[in-house]
């Protein structure tokens, strides 16, 4: 899967929020100062040509779409900086975030917890 710009990402994030959407739709939901229609447009014709976004016609104008799941782009990039930052450590990149960003205790018992259930259920 390849990687996204910032700007490609920013407009990922909106389509994944609205499911379809137009490129006036999408602009809405961005912050100001909004970007101009025909650079957003850009956007996600870029975004078409990674097989990230689809569309289909709707009378004269087009919806677009995710094609990719965010969950399935969030753990590709996950990965990619696990094995590009830690050397593949989950433990390492723990501890990295729990340094710099001062996790309490009871935060990390809550983050520990919920990676317990997530192997409980995926072992049924």
């Amino acid at each position: 899967m390849k990687q996204l710009t910032k700007a490609e990402e920013e407009i990922m994030h909106v389509l994944w929020q609205l499911e379809k959407a137009t490129v006036n739709e999408v602009i809405e939901q961005l912050p100001n100062p909004k970007p101009k229609y025909n650079t957003v447009s850009t956007i996600i014709r870029i975004l078409e040509s990674k097989d990230f976004v689809d569309h289909e016609q709707i009378g004269k104008g087009y919806k677009y779409f995710p094609i990719i799941k965010k969950t399935d782009y969030s753990n590709q990039s996950l990965t990619k900086i696990l094995d590009n930052y830690f050397q593949g450590s989950f433990k390492s990149m723990v501890s990295f975030f729990m340094k710099k960003n001062d996790i309490s205790l009871q935060e990390m018992e809550e983050i520990l917890k919920n990676i317990e259930d997530q192997k409980e259920d995926s072992q049924k």
